[in-house]
C-alpha cells in the first residue's frame, strides 16, 4: 500500500496546504488536537528520522516555527514520533506542531522520570559519544 504522505506531497489526496518548497510539506492535520493542529514533513519518504537524509531536514524546524509564528502562538508543542511504540501511526517522517491554548485541548502528556545512578549515566554518555 503507497504511503498516505507520498500521495498527499503527489497532490492525489487533497491537503489544507500551508507551506510547501522541493523539500517540505506544511499542511493542517485532519484529525487535530487543537485549533492550528499542523504536519510538517520532509517530501523525501522515510518511516523514521534516521531514514531521511540531513539536506532533507533543514527547513522543517524553520518552516514550524513560521507557522507557529503565524498562528501567534504562546504555548505549543512539537513531536515527531518513531515506530509504532513510541505512537507513530504513518511510516512517514512528520512532525506535529500542537497549539496548546489552555489546559484541556492540545497535547496532553505525562513525564514519569526516573531516579538514574550517575556512574551509569556516565558510561551511556561515553557509549553515545563514541558512536557518533
Amino acid at each position: 500500500m503507497a504511503c498516505l504522505f507520498c500521495k498527499i506531497i503527489k497532490g492525489e489526496i487533497p491537503s489544507l496546504k500551508l507551506f510547501e518548497s522541493e523539500k517540505t510539506l506544511a499542511f493542517l492535520d485532519i484529525g487535530p488536537l487543537s485549533r492550528g493542529h499542523s504536519l510538517i514533513i520532509p517530501k523525501h519518504h522515510g518511516a523514521k528520522l534516521h531514514d531521511i537524509p540531513d539536506d532533507q531536514l533543514a527547513e522543517v524546524l524553520s518552516v514550524t516555527k513560521k507557522i507557529a509564528v503565524a498562528q501567534g502562538l504562546e504555548d505549543y508543542n512539537i513531536l515527531q514520533n518513531n515506530g509504532r511504540i513510541a505512537h507513530q501511526e504513518i511510516d512517514h517522517v512528520h512532525f506535529h506542531l500542537i497549539p496548546k491554548p489552555n489546559e484541556k485541548e492540545g497535547l496532553g502528556i505525562g513525564w514519569p522520570t526516573k531516579q538514574v545512578d550517575k556512574g551509569e549515566l556516565q558510561k551511556l554518555l561515553e557509549e553515545i559519544k563514541s558512536k557518533m
